[in-house]
């Protein structure tokens, strides 16, 4: 097999604080770059000053990651084979030791039907340090025309079977900032949660809170210093790896205030969004009052229960649970928690 052609898959939705950043970093590897896009703001039009950048219109009005994964791969697959697909997101990049790492020729020769695992790196928002989860994510696959199976939600990234052979990246990682901006991030893990309740109804409030508040629970030994080599291959290129931009309403609110609109806050209650004045924040966005009163609607067991979900998660281990907690979980559970 020769050379392959590297296709990065990218979809957005509205991206524009980080987009350029991404390009810039992207482009120093990837020979297209195709980005499926859904947003409202100027995201499409920063996509297309890159050269390498195909922008393919998403549609939709709704979320919908199985779609937009078909969209977008449909498009990967009118460049010819052989073809290396890389499906990272527009708030990560590739550590910039890809440049040097020995691993990237072995990305590069892997066999037709590979998929690629990489460690996820978090960055945090001093952004000096990071953290890591322990599994091996699938973003990066040598393609042999697949037929995928994907979901609405939280879908694989790449079309690989299950039993595909892959290999693991231990030198390149792919650095993720969602966690340099704790406003957006929190404001994106609210409207997970509650997109949940209606899509996954079936998932629990408390697996919910655990999942969506994983960072809550890291010891202070999972929080490291970001190595140099990680930056310095873009810093030398000019490229600015370090500033954040903050909105002063992410888009998830709008969204948000829109579901409550819908369903009615009580569709909600057991779900950890009211530290916010989702009132006020209509009026904000909309000029006006909602439909319905968008105030709390908690009963004084869900306000209690909430305040233990949060005192309990710096001590919340997945798979090392303390007695005390998984007690009171099950209890909770049954309550229709």
């Amino acid at each position: 097999m020769g050379k392959p052609t590297i296709v990065c898959l990218t979809p957005v939705r509205n991206e524009a604080w980080i987009l350029d950043r991404f390009l810039q970093c992207a482009s120093l590897w990837a020979d297209h770059i195709i980005i499926a896009d859904q947003s409202t703001d100027n995201t499409a039009e920063i996509a297309r000053r890159y050269p390498k950048v195909t922008v393919v219109h998403n549609p939709a009005t709704g979320y919908n990651e199985a779609e937009r994964q078909k969209l977008i791969l449909e498009a990967a697959r009118q460049i010819p084979e052989p073809r290396l697909l890389i499906t990272l997101d527009a708030d990560e990049a590739f550590t910039a030791n890809f440049m040097t790492s020995p691993e990237w020729q072995t990305l590069l020769n892997a066999p037709v039907g590979t998929a690629v695992r990489f460690k996820w790196v978090n960055l945090i928002d001093d952004l000096e340090h990071y953290w890591t989860a322990p599994w091996d994510y699938a973003w990066g696959f040598m393609d042999d025309g697949s037929e995928p199976t994907w979901s609405t939600l939280h879908t694989t990234r790449i079309p690989a079977p299950l039993n595909a052979p892959d290999i693991v990246m231990r030198d390149i990682k792919v650095m993720h900032y969602a966690f340099t901006d704790p406003v957006r991030r929190e404001s994106k893990w609210r409207w997970y949660q509650c997109f949940e309740r209606i899509v996954n109804p079936h998932r629990t409030p408390i697996d919910l809170y655990r999942q969506y508040h994983e960072a809550d629970s890291l010891a202070p030994d999972q929080i490291r210093p970001i190595p140099n080599h990680w930056m310095q291959g873009y810093v030398d290129r000019g490229i600015d790896m370090t500033s954040i931009h903050r909105p002063h309403r992410p888009w998830w609110d709008k969204e948000l205030v829109d579901m409550l609109d819908k369903y009615g806050p009580a569709h909600f209650r057991r779900q950890n969004i009211w530290n916010v004045d989702w009132d006020a924040v209509h009026r904000e966005i909309y000029g006006k009052d909602a439909s319905r009163s968008l105030s709390d609607p908690r009963s004084k067991l869900d306000k209690w229960v909430h305040r233990w979900l949060q005192a309990s998660q710096a001590y919340y281990q997945p798979y090392n649970r303390t007695l005390d907690i998984r007690i009171i979980e099950k209890v909770l559970h049954l309550l229709g928690w």
